[in-house]
C-alpha cells in the first residue's frame, strides 16, 4: 500500500473516530439507558484508535542507516 493511500485511509479512521466520539458524549450526556452499547462504541473508538496508530507507524521510514 502507498504512503497516500495510507495517509488517505488514516483521515478517514480519524473522521470516524471522531464521529464514534461525539455518539459517545451524545449517549452519556443524555443518560442513555443502555450501558452495553456505550462500552461497545468505547471499544470500537479504541480499536480504532489503534488502527489509526498502527498505519501511522508504516508512515514512517525505517531508519536501518
Amino acid at each position: 500500500m502507498e504512503p497516500d493511500e495510507i495517509a488517505a485511509w488514516v483521515e478517514q479512521l480519524k473522521v470516524e473516530h471522531r464521529d464514534l466520539d461525539e455518539v459517545i458524549q451524545y449517549l452519556i450526556e443524555t443518560h442513555h439507558p443502555d450501558l452495553m452499547k456505550i462500552q461497545r462504541l468505547k471499544k470500537r473508538k479504541l480499536k480504532l484508535k489503534d488502527n489509526i496508530a498502527r498505519l501511522k507507524s508504516r508512515l514512517i521510514p525505517d531508519l536501518d542507516a
